[in-house]
Protein backbone atom coordinates (compact mmCIF):
# COMPACT_ATOMS: atom_id res chain seq x y z
CA UNK A 1 0.00 0.00 0.00
CA UNK A 2 0.86 3.38 -0.23
CA UNK A 3 2.11 4.56 3.13
CA UNK A 4 -0.76 6.18 4.91
CA UNK A 5 1.13 9.30 6.27
CA UNK A 6 3.84 9.91 3.07
CA UNK A 7 3.02 12.94 2.41
CA UNK A 8 4.02 14.37 5.70
CA UNK A 9 7.53 15.71 6.30
CA UNK A 10 8.72 16.52 9.71
CA UNK A 11 12.23 17.68 11.42
CA UNK A 12 12.54 15.89 15.00
CA UNK A 13 14.51 18.02 17.01
CA UNK A 14 13.92 15.35 20.09
CA UNK A 15 15.79 13.18 22.16
CA UNK A 16 15.06 10.88 24.31
CA UNK A 17 11.66 9.02 24.94
CA UNK A 18 8.53 11.01 24.22
CA UNK A 19 9.48 12.91 20.79
CA UNK A 20 11.02 9.88 19.21
CA UNK A 21 8.44 7.36 20.23
CA UNK A 22 6.07 9.93 18.29
CA UNK A 23 7.93 10.21 15.39
CA UNK A 24 8.77 6.49 15.32
CA UNK A 25 5.17 5.59 15.15
CA UNK A 26 4.65 8.67 11.85
CA UNK A 27 7.90 7.19 10.73
CA UNK A 28 6.09 3.78 10.35
CA UNK A 29 2.91 4.65 9.07
CA UNK A 30 5.08 6.24 6.24
CA UNK A 31 6.16 10.28 7.25
CA UNK A 32 9.47 11.42 6.25
CA UNK A 33 11.12 12.35 9.84
CA UNK A 34 14.70 14.36 9.34
CA UNK A 35 16.42 14.07 13.06
CA UNK A 36 18.15 17.39 13.92
CA UNK A 37 20.88 16.44 16.28
CA UNK A 38 23.66 18.05 17.87
CA UNK A 39 27.33 17.27 17.00
CA UNK A 40 28.55 18.57 20.54
CA UNK A 41 25.51 16.90 22.72
CA UNK A 42 24.81 13.76 21.99
CA UNK A 43 20.95 12.33 22.57
CA UNK A 44 22.16 10.19 25.43
CA UNK A 45 19.66 7.02 24.50
CA UNK A 46 22.59 6.65 22.18
CA UNK A 47 24.35 5.01 24.81
CA UNK A 48 21.61 3.53 26.92
CA UNK A 49 21.73 -0.35 27.92
CA UNK A 50 21.99 -2.79 26.12
CA UNK A 51 24.28 -2.71 23.47
CA UNK A 52 23.73 -4.82 20.04
CA UNK A 53 26.69 -4.74 18.08
CA UNK A 54 27.94 -1.54 20.19
CA UNK A 55 25.18 0.30 19.12
CA UNK A 56 21.80 1.57 22.02
CA UNK A 57 18.85 -1.13 21.58
CA UNK A 58 16.79 1.35 22.27
CA UNK A 59 18.14 4.00 20.56
CA UNK A 60 18.06 1.39 17.20
CA UNK A 61 14.21 0.82 17.45
CA UNK A 62 13.35 4.69 18.58
CA UNK A 63 14.55 6.14 16.05
CA UNK A 64 14.13 3.65 13.09
CA UNK A 65 12.81 4.82 9.65
CA UNK A 66 14.39 8.34 10.21
CA UNK A 67 17.47 10.08 8.75
CA UNK A 68 19.82 11.88 11.06
CA UNK A 69 21.13 15.30 10.04
CA UNK A 70 24.19 16.68 12.73
CA UNK A 71 23.74 20.62 13.01
CA UNK A 72 24.93 23.29 15.40
CA UNK A 73 21.92 25.17 16.12
CA UNK A 74 24.16 27.67 17.42
CA UNK A 75 25.27 28.83 14.88
CA UNK A 76 23.93 31.32 12.10
CA UNK A 77 24.54 29.39 9.17
CA UNK A 78 22.63 26.49 10.97
CA UNK A 79 19.48 28.48 11.13
CA UNK A 80 19.97 29.30 7.55
CA UNK A 81 19.98 25.51 6.49
CA UNK A 82 16.74 25.24 8.79
CA UNK A 83 14.66 27.84 6.82
CA UNK A 84 15.98 26.57 3.67
CA UNK A 85 14.61 22.64 5.04
CA UNK A 86 11.10 24.66 6.24
CA UNK A 87 10.48 24.98 1.88
CA UNK A 88 9.57 21.21 2.48
CA UNK A 89 9.39 19.74 5.75
CA UNK A 90 6.32 21.86 7.19
CA UNK A 91 6.00 19.93 10.81
CA UNK A 92 8.26 20.58 13.86
CA UNK A 93 8.73 18.24 16.26
CA UNK A 94 10.83 19.84 19.69
CA UNK A 95 11.01 18.57 22.71
CA UNK A 96 13.26 21.02 24.84
CA UNK A 97 12.15 23.19 27.48
CA UNK A 98 10.03 26.48 27.19
CA UNK A 99 12.06 28.97 25.57
CA UNK A 100 15.05 27.33 24.48
CA UNK A 101 14.09 27.10 20.80
CA UNK A 102 13.19 30.74 20.92
CA UNK A 103 16.21 31.74 21.85
CA UNK A 104 18.28 29.63 19.12
CA UNK A 105 15.97 31.71 16.56
CA UNK A 106 13.83 28.63 15.54
CA UNK A 107 10.61 29.32 17.70
CA UNK A 108 7.19 29.31 16.24
CA UNK A 109 6.72 32.60 15.72
CA UNK A 110 9.99 32.88 13.90
CA UNK A 111 9.46 29.75 11.83
CA UNK A 112 5.97 30.64 11.07
CA UNK A 113 7.30 33.78 9.22
CA UNK A 114 8.94 31.44 6.88
CA UNK A 115 6.02 29.12 6.66
CA UNK A 116 2.56 30.13 7.64
CA UNK A 117 1.27 26.21 6.84
CA UNK A 118 4.09 25.47 9.89
CA UNK A 119 2.37 23.01 12.31
CA UNK A 120 4.72 23.40 15.55
CA UNK A 121 4.49 20.41 18.22
CA UNK A 122 6.83 21.35 21.45
CA UNK A 123 6.48 18.10 23.76
CA UNK A 124 7.52 19.31 27.48
CA UNK A 125 7.04 18.31 31.17
CA UNK A 126 4.92 20.80 32.21
CA UNK A 127 3.85 22.75 29.32
CA UNK A 128 4.45 26.21 27.67
CA UNK A 129 2.55 28.22 30.50
CA UNK A 130 2.34 27.94 33.98
CA UNK A 131 4.18 28.10 36.83
CA UNK A 132 6.02 24.87 36.33
CA UNK A 133 6.98 26.02 32.48
CA UNK A 134 10.86 26.08 33.29
CA UNK A 135 10.73 22.84 35.87
CA UNK A 136 13.20 19.86 35.53
CA UNK A 137 10.94 16.51 35.91
CA UNK A 138 10.68 12.46 34.53
CA UNK A 139 8.10 10.46 34.60
CA UNK A 140 7.34 9.84 37.97
CA UNK A 141 7.20 13.21 38.73
CA UNK A 142 4.96 13.74 36.32
CA UNK A 143 2.68 10.74 37.81
CA UNK A 144 3.24 11.85 40.93
CA UNK A 145 1.62 15.70 40.45
CA UNK A 146 -1.51 14.11 38.01
CA UNK A 147 -2.57 12.32 41.09
CA UNK A 148 -2.08 8.87 39.21
CA UNK A 149 0.18 7.38 41.44
CA UNK A 150 -2.19 8.19 44.62
CA UNK A 151 -4.10 5.26 44.50
CA UNK A 152 -1.45 3.04 42.91
CA UNK A 153 0.61 0.93 44.39
CA UNK A 154 -0.29 -1.32 47.62
CA UNK A 155 -1.55 0.55 50.82
CA UNK A 156 1.09 -0.86 53.31
CA UNK A 157 3.92 -0.01 51.27
CA UNK A 158 2.91 3.43 48.80
CA UNK A 159 3.06 3.76 45.25
CA UNK A 160 5.31 1.82 42.80
CA UNK A 161 7.79 2.99 40.41
CA UNK A 162 6.11 1.40 36.96
CA UNK A 163 8.04 -0.14 34.49
CA UNK A 164 7.41 1.53 31.72
CA UNK A 165 6.72 5.26 31.24
CA UNK A 166 3.58 6.15 31.11
CA UNK A 167 3.44 10.33 30.80
CA UNK A 168 5.92 10.00 28.73
CA UNK A 169 4.40 7.96 26.23
CA UNK A 170 0.69 7.41 26.82
CA UNK A 171 1.05 11.44 27.51
CA UNK A 172 3.69 13.16 25.61
CA UNK A 173 3.92 9.94 22.56
CA UNK A 174 0.43 9.23 21.85
CA UNK A 175 -1.17 12.60 22.62
CA UNK A 176 1.31 14.24 20.55
CA UNK A 177 0.57 12.05 17.60
CA UNK A 178 -2.85 12.98 17.87
CA UNK A 179 -2.82 16.33 18.30
CA UNK A 180 -0.39 16.96 15.40
CA UNK A 181 -2.79 14.30 12.94
CA UNK A 182 -5.39 16.80 14.24
CA UNK A 183 -3.44 19.10 13.68
CA UNK A 184 -2.48 18.17 9.64
CA UNK A 185 -6.68 17.64 8.97
CA UNK A 186 -7.27 21.23 10.12
CA UNK A 187 -4.80 22.46 7.90
CA UNK A 188 -5.67 20.59 5.41
CA UNK A 189 -9.04 22.25 5.71
CA UNK A 190 -8.01 26.25 6.60
CA UNK A 191 -4.00 26.19 4.84
CA UNK A 192 -3.37 27.26 8.19
CA UNK A 193 -1.21 25.56 10.63
CA UNK A 194 -0.58 26.11 14.40
CA UNK A 195 1.29 25.63 17.73
CA UNK A 196 0.41 22.48 19.39
CA UNK A 197 1.24 22.78 23.60
CA UNK A 198 1.92 19.06 24.33
CA UNK A 199 2.13 18.80 28.61
CA UNK A 200 2.88 15.23 29.93
CA UNK A 201 1.98 16.28 33.10
CA UNK A 202 -1.57 17.21 31.24
CA UNK A 203 -2.08 14.55 29.39
CA UNK A 204 -1.18 12.45 32.50
CA UNK A 205 -3.89 13.88 34.38
CA UNK A 206 -6.48 13.45 31.56
CA UNK A 207 -5.74 9.43 32.05
CA UNK A 208 -7.61 9.41 35.11
CA UNK A 209 -10.59 8.24 33.21
CA UNK A 210 -12.60 7.17 35.63
CA UNK A 211 -11.20 8.06 39.18
CA UNK A 212 -11.24 11.30 37.82
CA UNK A 213 -14.16 11.63 36.76
CA UNK A 214 -15.67 10.49 39.79
CA UNK A 215 -13.77 12.67 41.81
CA UNK A 216 -14.90 16.09 39.79
CA UNK A 217 -18.08 15.09 40.03
CA UNK A 218 -19.17 13.50 43.36
CA UNK A 219 -15.93 14.03 45.37
CA UNK A 220 -14.83 10.51 45.65
CA UNK A 221 -11.18 10.13 46.52
CA UNK A 222 -9.68 7.22 45.53
CA UNK A 223 -6.90 5.72 47.77
CA UNK A 224 -4.79 2.98 47.30
CA UNK A 225 -6.15 -0.61 47.15
CA UNK A 226 -10.30 1.05 48.01
CA UNK A 227 -11.36 0.77 43.98
CA UNK A 228 -12.21 -2.23 42.18
CA UNK A 229 -9.37 -2.04 39.62
CA UNK A 230 -6.89 -1.02 42.17
CA UNK A 231 -6.08 -3.84 44.49
CA UNK A 232 -9.59 -3.44 46.68
CA UNK A 233 -11.38 -6.22 44.91
CA UNK A 234 -10.32 -9.58 44.08
CA UNK A 235 -9.38 -7.81 40.76
CA UNK A 236 -5.35 -8.62 41.00
CA UNK A 237 -2.53 -10.56 41.00
CA UNK A 238 -1.85 -13.92 43.11
CA UNK A 239 0.81 -15.97 43.45
CA UNK A 240 1.51 -19.25 42.13
CA UNK A 241 3.08 -22.30 44.51
CA UNK A 242 6.37 -21.44 42.74
CA UNK A 243 6.69 -17.91 43.10
CA UNK A 244 5.08 -17.06 39.75
CA UNK A 245 1.80 -14.81 38.69
CA UNK A 246 -1.40 -14.94 37.26
CA UNK A 247 -3.67 -12.21 36.74
CA UNK A 248 -7.46 -12.21 37.46
CA UNK A 249 -10.07 -9.66 35.90
CA UNK A 250 -13.22 -12.03 36.32
CA UNK A 251 -15.39 -9.17 36.73
CA UNK A 252 -18.60 -10.47 35.23
CA UNK A 253 -20.75 -13.19 37.28
CA UNK A 254 -20.06 -15.28 33.70
CA UNK A 255 -16.06 -15.19 34.31
CA UNK A 256 -16.23 -15.29 38.13
CA UNK A 257 -18.11 -18.80 37.82
CA UNK A 258 -15.74 -20.26 35.40
CA UNK A 259 -13.02 -18.91 37.10
CA UNK A 260 -13.82 -20.47 40.57
CA UNK A 261 -14.96 -23.61 38.89
CA UNK A 262 -12.15 -24.34 37.46
CA UNK A 263 -10.30 -24.12 40.76
CA UNK A 264 -12.70 -26.05 42.32
CA UNK A 265 -14.25 -23.43 44.60
CA UNK A 266 -17.83 -22.95 42.89
CA UNK A 267 -18.78 -21.56 46.38
CA UNK A 268 -16.84 -18.55 45.99
CA UNK A 269 -18.14 -17.32 42.83
CA UNK A 270 -21.29 -15.43 45.00
CA UNK A 271 -18.62 -13.65 46.79
CA UNK A 272 -17.41 -12.22 43.66
CA UNK A 273 -20.84 -10.17 43.39
CA UNK A 274 -20.95 -8.44 46.88
CA UNK A 275 -19.37 -4.99 47.06
CA UNK A 276 -18.54 -5.18 50.68
CA UNK A 277 -15.43 -4.57 51.10
CA UNK A 278 -15.00 -7.48 54.14
CA UNK A 279 -16.86 -9.74 51.00
CA UNK A 280 -14.34 -8.89 48.83
CA UNK A 281 -11.06 -9.34 50.72
CA UNK A 282 -12.58 -12.47 51.90
CA UNK A 283 -12.95 -13.77 48.30
CA UNK A 284 -9.45 -12.39 47.63
CA UNK A 285 -7.65 -14.14 50.44
CA UNK A 286 -9.68 -17.65 49.15
CA UNK A 287 -8.75 -17.31 45.55
CA UNK A 288 -4.91 -16.87 46.86
CA UNK A 289 -4.61 -19.91 48.69
CA UNK A 290 -6.30 -21.97 45.72
CA UNK A 291 -3.48 -20.31 43.24
CA UNK A 292 -1.29 -21.19 45.50
CA UNK A 293 -1.57 -24.79 45.97
CA UNK A 294 -0.69 -24.52 42.15
CA UNK A 295 2.67 -24.40 40.35
CA UNK A 296 2.54 -21.45 37.11
CA UNK A 297 2.79 -24.59 34.49
CA UNK A 298 -0.09 -26.08 35.87
CA UNK A 299 -2.10 -23.00 36.14
CA UNK A 300 -1.21 -21.51 33.14
CA UNK A 301 -2.49 -25.59 31.20
CA UNK A 302 -5.77 -25.30 33.52
CA UNK A 303 -7.27 -21.80 32.63
CA UNK A 304 -5.55 -22.22 29.00
CA UNK A 305 -9.05 -23.63 28.00
CA UNK A 306 -11.22 -21.78 30.52
CA UNK A 307 -12.75 -18.17 29.27
CA UNK A 308 -12.53 -16.68 32.83
CA UNK A 309 -10.09 -13.34 32.24
CA UNK A 310 -7.34 -14.94 33.93
CA UNK A 311 -4.07 -14.99 31.94
CA UNK A 312 -0.10 -15.69 33.08
CA UNK A 313 1.58 -12.76 34.04
CA UNK A 314 4.78 -13.27 31.68
CA UNK A 315 8.58 -12.26 30.71
CA UNK A 316 9.21 -10.14 28.29
CA UNK A 317 10.76 -13.29 26.23
CA UNK A 318 7.56 -15.54 27.21
CA UNK A 319 5.60 -12.82 25.62
CA UNK A 320 7.77 -12.33 22.22
CA UNK A 321 6.78 -16.01 22.19
CA UNK A 322 3.62 -16.39 22.77
CA UNK A 323 1.01 -17.29 20.06
CA UNK A 324 -1.11 -14.34 20.35
CA UNK A 325 1.93 -12.04 19.52
CA UNK A 326 3.37 -14.08 17.23
CA UNK A 327 -0.05 -14.17 15.33
CA UNK A 328 0.04 -10.77 15.13
CA UNK A 329 3.39 -10.25 13.90
CA UNK A 330 4.69 -8.09 16.52
CA UNK A 331 7.86 -8.60 15.74
CA UNK A 332 9.64 -7.56 12.64
CA UNK A 333 13.20 -7.91 11.31
CA UNK A 334 14.77 -4.49 10.68
CA UNK A 335 17.91 -3.71 8.36
CA UNK A 336 21.00 -2.55 9.86
CA UNK A 337 22.47 -1.23 6.52
CA UNK A 338 25.04 -3.80 6.57
CA UNK A 339 23.84 -6.50 5.57
CA UNK A 340 22.31 -8.36 9.09
CA UNK A 341 18.99 -7.37 10.97
CA UNK A 342 17.83 -6.61 14.34
CA UNK A 343 14.71 -7.96 15.60
CA UNK A 344 12.44 -5.24 17.08
CA UNK A 345 9.03 -4.39 17.91
CA UNK A 346 6.69 -3.91 14.97
CA UNK A 347 4.24 -1.16 14.55
CA UNK A 348 1.27 -2.37 16.18
CA UNK A 349 -1.34 -0.83 14.31
CA UNK A 350 -2.91 -3.04 11.37
CA UNK A 351 -4.48 -1.57 8.21
CA UNK A 352 -6.19 -3.68 6.03
CA UNK A 353 -3.04 -3.99 3.81
CA UNK A 354 -0.04 -3.89 4.98
CA UNK A 355 2.51 -0.87 6.20
CA UNK A 356 5.43 -0.87 3.99
CA UNK A 357 8.69 -2.81 6.08
CA UNK A 358 10.68 -1.07 8.00
CA UNK A 359 13.85 0.66 5.78
CA UNK A 360 16.67 0.74 8.52
CA UNK A 361 17.42 1.07 12.54
CA UNK A 362 18.02 4.26 14.27
CA UNK A 363 20.68 6.22 11.80
CA UNK A 364 24.30 6.85 13.05
CA UNK A 365 24.93 10.54 14.25
CA UNK A 366 24.70 12.62 10.76
CA UNK A 367 24.62 10.08 9.31
CA UNK A 368 22.26 11.66 6.30
CA UNK A 369 24.22 15.13 6.55
CA UNK A 370 25.72 15.16 3.40
CA UNK A 371 22.52 13.67 1.60
CA UNK A 372 20.33 16.22 3.23
CA UNK A 373 21.74 19.42 2.14
CA UNK A 374 23.06 17.88 -1.43
CA UNK A 375 19.19 17.37 -1.80
CA UNK A 376 18.77 21.41 -1.04
CA UNK A 377 21.75 22.19 -3.59
CA UNK A 378 24.77 22.48 -1.33
CA UNK A 379 27.54 21.63 -3.10
CA UNK A 380 30.25 19.26 -2.30
CA UNK A 381 32.86 22.34 -1.58
CA UNK A 382 30.09 24.04 0.87
CA UNK A 383 29.35 21.14 2.43
CA UNK A 384 33.29 20.57 3.02
CA UNK A 385 33.72 24.01 4.47
CA UNK A 386 30.84 24.01 7.17
CA UNK A 387 32.16 20.54 8.17
CA UNK A 388 35.40 22.62 8.64
CA UNK A 389 34.11 25.43 10.62
CA UNK A 390 31.97 22.64 12.82
CA UNK A 391 28.56 23.72 11.52
CA UNK A 392 27.56 19.97 10.95
CA UNK A 393 29.14 16.80 11.59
Amino acid sequence: MSAPLASLKILDFSTLLPGPFASLLLADMGAEVLRIESPTRMDLLRVLPPHDGGTSASHAYLNRNKRSLALDLKQPEALEIIQQLLGEYDIVLEQFRPGVMERLGLGYEALKAINPQLIYVSISGYGQTGPYRDRAGHDINYLALAGLASYTGRADSGPVPLGMQVADVAGGSLHGVIGLLAAVIARQQSGQGTHLDVSMTDCAFSLNAMAGAGYLACGAEPGREDQMLNGGSFYDYYRTRDGRWMSVGSLEPAFMQQLCAALGRPELAAQGLSQRAEQQQALKHALQVEFERHDFAELCELFAGVDACVEPVLSLGEAVRHPQLQARGLVTQVPRGDGTIQAQMACPLKFSQALPAPRHVGAGLGQHTDEVLAELGFSAERIAELRSTKVIL
